[in-house]
């Protein structure tokens, strides 16, 4: 189901409101007045999926996290039936705050609600997990250039021959997010994301996508084609869409997701992620 599934890389900008913090972009979907994708709002401040499950698959779904650090970098984790994340932000209620929802049962995508007030459930369990906006910002500070993002893409991602970890009902393969860059610019972007483990770290793989279990590289599996140059080289991160077509697969019960492109805006800075 490529197409439900909740990626974190849209680039969908139009009348995006201008808004300097977290707090500010939250504040603007709470009140109704944005409900877009979120890439770009709050400049320099995190963003994350979102992956809502009842307490009785939580545990499950911990501990594939936790599992799979490079493909679920866990920033936080609710107690069941709060909606607040204070480690993420002041007056942060996940209820409101997200830009758009999509809710599941038995796999199925069923709603997308534009909040979860006559949906929240006292055993409801919040995971945010870290998300590749936050390291694209910082390639892009370093001087690396991101073909997806000059082209108005979504990035590319593939679903691999590269196993997670299984927990419980959740099992399936990594799928990456794929970013074509000049050799000397790769092994920059190794450097900068190594140092954001929280966002992912540096690249599971550079180079022959056949090794990984990628047939074509211009018919992804999720987003959006991109050209890789003659001289270039494909660059694989792990990606956070891994969770969430890990839920589908598992068809729990109950479940809410993110929809695409609209994150969780949190009061965490990028740099507050770099690992020194």
């Amino acid at each position: 189901m490529p197409s439900q599934i909740a990626s974190c890389t849209s680039t969908d900008t139009a009348a995006r409101p201008l808004v300097r913090t977290g707090l500010d972009a939250r504040l603007a979907v709470r009140e109704g007045r944005w409900r877009g994708q979120t890439s770009g709002m709050a400049p320099s401040h995190v963003q994350g999926n979102v992956a809502i499950l009842p307490e009785s698959e939580a545990n499950d779904f911990l501990r594939f996290c936790q599992r799979n650090p490079k493909s679920c970098p866990l920033l936080a984790v609710s107690e069941p039936g709060d909606p607040h994340l204070p480690g993420l932000g002041a007056d942060l209620d996940i209820r409101t705050d997200v830009a758009g929802y999509r809710l599941w049962r038995n796999g199925a995508l069923v709603e997308e609600p534009v909040d979860l007030l006559s949906h929240w459930r006292d055993d409801l369990v919040t995971f945010v997990i870290g998300c590749s906006f936050s390291f694209e910002q910082a390639l892009i500070d370093a001087g690396i250039p991101l073909r997806h993002i000059r082209e108005g893409r979504n990035v590319a991602m593939y679903r691999t021959n590269i196993a997670t970890r299984a927990a419980g009902p959740f099992h399936g393969p990594m799928v990456v997010s794929m970013r074509p860059m000049k050799a000397a610019d790769a092994i920059k972007a190794v450097q900068v994301t190594a140092r954001m483990p929280t966002v992912h770290g540096a690249p599971v793989h550079l180079g022959d996508p056949s090794l990984i279990g990628i047939a074509d590289l211009q018919r992804p599996d999720f987003g959006d084609p991109v050209a890789v140059l003659p001289d270039e080289i494909p660059v694989f991160w792990a990606c956070g869409v891994t969770p969430q077509s890990v839920v589908m697969e598992a068809k729990p019960a109950f479940c809410i997701t993110h929809a695409p492109g609209k994150m969780l805006v949190t009061d965490l800075l990028d740099r507050d992620l770099l690992y020194v």
